[in-house]
């Protein structure tokens, strides 16, 4: 069944597919980055994590805001009481 010739034309194969995938994983450009955008790059970093946890921040309170007046709507002292708390 499996006989030499079978086995080195398999091993042969495997090889090339080897070859192959390894020259498309170096096909990507390689980008240099100068000194002086990399010095941009990084004193740009505390103004782009300000804002994200700015942007957070308002998300968070956004949400419950929202799941706080659904909550308030649901509660069952409030169905009890009869009072309509918005």
């Amino acid at each position: 069944m499996f006989n030499f010739k079978n086995t080195l034309l398999f091993v042969a194969s495997l090889i090339v597919v080897i070859m192959v995938s390894m020259s498309m994983a170096n096909a990507e450009e390689q980008t240099t980055v100068t000194p002086k955008e990399f010095v941009t790059n990084v004193a740009a970093v505390p103004g782009k994590v300000s804002n994200h946890i700015k942007n957070e921040w308002e998300d968070i309170k956004e949400y419950q805001k929202k799941s706080w007046s659904e909550m308030k709507q649901k509660w069952p002292f409030s169905m009890i009481k009869g009072s309509n708390a918005s």
